[in-house]
């Protein structure tokens, strides 16, 4: 695909003799609350200004994090814009257009990128050009779009927890886009690794990577991990949930062993004032933004370099068509999503 410009167009903005454009399709959040509030419509082309470019968009990341913004609960430090917007965070597909100070060698290049998250859920997208990070050859553009805000924060939460062989890991919501990149690096760095996840019907996604794996919707799932570690500690919890379930996961750990707070799909983050004074060593939300923030381009080319040498996987569980956003959302909300879920516009 080729730039836009100017040249041989006429007033309305079409080059002469050439056949209008379909506008862009985009959904839109037309207010917060349930699904139904992501509405399908459309948009003008974006134009990429200076240090951005245009990326034709093949596929968007819908993120657990997107659902609890539209729903109005958000946890995100900086508060969303007043309704309507077109949400979406993380894009993947072909450059077309750049923008002024741009290298227009980059025309043509398959990447991905973020927004700054807004716009991803459309047709097309504008992202800095300083952000993008290029395709690896062998590495579709939907296990791209995947690995992006999952595998780089796989990969940087990994670096901060540092799994060693035959330490014992547990990862919380562990069929998820997220969870499921965390159980395949411990594995690979030779952990014993148990997945917990919210229903029997995810405990296949964990075995098959090579995990034990246990189902928190089932009572007594703590007893049954200490039961697989033969009454050791885990020495590593990645705790995604929180709630009731960070909590029981807390227990697991003693002195020494590591706590991984980076999420909480229960609605609230565990609490680890008990931890840090039993010895536990937590890792919270400010001390991840601060040490791994300036580092998402590495991490993310990092994950995309381990898809291209066949060490890391992403468990794309569905699909939908952009104009299906709000089924999307519906879904991840029910709890019925296996890994990650992504728009193919």
């Amino acid at each position: 695909m080729s730039a836009h410009s100017c040249e041989g167009r006429t007033g309305d903005g079409l080059a002469t003799g050439a056949v209008p454009r379909p506008a862009m399709r985009v959904i839109r959040l037309t207010a917060f609350g349930a699904p139904s509030v992501l509405v399908p419509g459309e948009a003008p082309d974006p134009e990429p200004a200076e240090g951005q470019v245009l990326v034709e968009v093949e596929a968007a990341s819908v993120l657990f994090a997107e659902t609890q913004a539209r729903a109005g609960r958000s946890m995100a430090p900086i508060p969303l814009p007043a309704p309507p917007f077109v949400p979406g965070n993380s894009v993947g597909g072909v450059i077309s257009a750049v923008g002024a100070q741009v290298d227009p060698g980059l025309l043509g290049r398959r990447v991905v990128g973020s927004t700054g998250g807004l716009g991803g859920y459309a047709d097309k997208a504008v992202v800095a050009a300083g952000g993008v990070i290029p395709i690896p050859d062998g590495v579709s553009t939907t296990d791209a779009v995947a690995l992006l805000d999952d595998g780089r924060a796989a990969m940087g939460l990994f670096r901060l927890a540092e799994p060693k062989p035959r330490e014992w890991v547990l990862v919380e919501a562990a069929a998820g886009g997220l969870g499921s990149l965390l159980v395949q690096l411990a594995v690979n760095n030779g952990a014993h690794v148990i997945g917990a996840v919210g229903s029997e019907a995810k405990l296949p996604v964990v075995r098959a990577a090579g995990a034990e794996a246990v189902s928190y919707a089932q009572p007594g799932w703590a007893e049954q991990i200490r039961g697989l570690t033969g009454g050791a500690a885990v020495d590593v919890v990645f705790d995604g949930v929180g709630g009731e379930v960070g909590a029981a996961a807390a227990s697991l750990v003693e002195a020494g062993g590591r706590f991984v707070v980076h999420g909480a799909a229960s609605g609230a983050y565990t609490g680890t004032e008990a931890l840090a004074a039993r010895g536990v060593a937590v890792v919270g939300l400010p001390q991840m933004m601060a040490e791994l923030g300036p580092l998402m381009q590495e991490l993310g080319a990092s994950a995309l370099a381990e898809a291209a040498a066949g060490r890391l996987r992403p468990v794309i569980g569905q699909t939908f068509p952009l104009e299906r956003a709000a089924d999307a959302h519906a879904a991840m909300e029910a709890r019925t999503t296996l890994g990650k879920t992504l728009l193919l516009p």
